[in-house]
């Protein structure tokens, strides 16, 4: 075969034959994605998947995502925990807000929480028509990229951005995803590539590329640094969440 031969190959056959991978930006951007029949990750790494991933490795049997507040008191009345926040302050009066160390107390094992928040909730309800939902996170990263390995389906990975738009947290963590499956799926769109190259850019170091952020930036006003610092953590959860009849539960 020439290498022509191979060119053809890769390009008109292997590829044709490969799962894709696509990055969705930010859920203002989702309509012009199809989800149907993909497995659509879902991330919003400074804070709530990343409290979502730490919540359920942690012991916490589920977690509810409503997109608004008025979506909580029935929950809270049948003895779910209240968690969330609006533009990054916990909303009083609900136990706790939007904080990974929140999720992880050892007194809350076993319990369930509903959960409201300014961007991550509104992106995995936007995510409803896919065929599968998981929750990715940088703490979750290998787990997640094993699933979609093992599964025949291709991938969107939504971003759950800033109240529509884009953010440099998210589109690394979708980067870094994408180069750890280049291998195996078609990375191949602009908004994959892109990511891609960002996350080559910035990943000897996360923290100090992320400290300028508009997110960062908001978060450190509101003593967050320490939730930033972990949150950017890779691997320290094999666990990821999965949406199963609205409730966010351990993948089995």
């Amino acid at each position: 075969m020439t290498i022509w031969d191979e060119v053809v190959s890769y390009l008109f056959h292997d590829r044709l034959f490969m799962k894709q991978l696509e990055i969705c930006y930010s859920p203002g951007l989702a309509p012009a994605y199809d989800f149907e029949e993909k497995t659509v990750v879902v991330t919003d790494i400074f804070r709530a998947t990343s409290c979502m991933v730490s919540g359920i490795a942690s012991g916490l049997k589920a977690i509810v995502p409503v997109l608004t507040l008025e979506e909580v008191p029935p929950f809270k009345e049948q003895g779910f925990l209240t968690a969330g926040e609006r533009n990054g302050v916990k909303i009083p009066a609900f136990d706790f807000g939007n904080s990974p160390f929140d999720f992880m107390q050892a007194e809350y094992k076993g319990r369930s929480v509903v959960m409201t928040t300014t961007n991550g909730t509104k992106a995995i309800d936007c995510a409803k028509s896919g065929n599968e939902i998981l929750i990715g996170a940088f703490l979750n990263i290998s787990a997640v990229a094993k699933i979609l390995r093992e599964s025949s389906k291709d991938v969107v990975v939504l971003c759950a951005g800033w109240k529509n738009r884009f953010n440099l947290e998210d589109t690394l963590f979708a980067g870094a995803l994408a180069t750890m499956l280049s291998s195996e799926f078609d990375v191949s769109s602009d908004e994959t590539r892109a990511a891609m190259l960002l996350y080559e850019q910035a990943k000897n170091n996360l923290l100090g590329f992320l400290e300028v952020s508009s997110h960062a930036q908001r978060l450190g006003k509101l003593n967050g640094g320490k939730d930033i610092a972990f949150c950017l953590k890779h691997d320290e959860f094999d666990s990821v969440p999965v949406l199963k009849n609205n409730q966010l539960i351990k993948y089995e």
